[in-house]
């Protein structure tokens, strides 16, 4: 899961605490054999990791070049962020992101039912 780091193996994708949160969704909703069905609640709770990512967590892009403000293919840029006080941003993000993963899940284990449009 390391190389998720830097949006996508230090390409400034998308964050890498947003794909481990969804690779972590999906371990639990997908199918585990192919005559097996995905448990549909997948795709609420993964819509509601997104949207609450984006205003509860970064208040924003899901990508990282949007979030660290940081070429990672640029070695001083890279040296200066792990100086910074980003370095400590990310950090919390990623700690948020897996308390948000942890909140889903227990409310899985509730049997929370689907639901697809965004609280506001």
């Amino acid at each position: 899961m390391g190389a998720f780091g830097g949006g996508l193996g230090a390409n400034g994708e998308v964050c890498g605490a947003v794909i481990g949160a969804l690779a972590v969704l999906g371990l639990k909703f997908s199918r585990a054999e192919d005559d097996e069905n995905e448990d549909l609640r997948m795709w609420s709770f993964t819509r509601e990791l997104l949207w609450r990512f984006e205003d509860e967590i970064v208040g924003g892009s899901i990508l990282c070049r949007d979030i660290a403000k940081v070429d990672w293919m640029n070695m001083k840029q890279l040296k200066e962020f792990y100086k910074s006080d980003a370095l400590i941003e990310c950090q919390r993000i990623t700690g948020e992101t897996a308390r948000l993963v942890g909140e889903l899940l227990e409310r899985a284990e509730e049997g929370e039912p689907l639901v697809f449009a965004k609280n506001t």
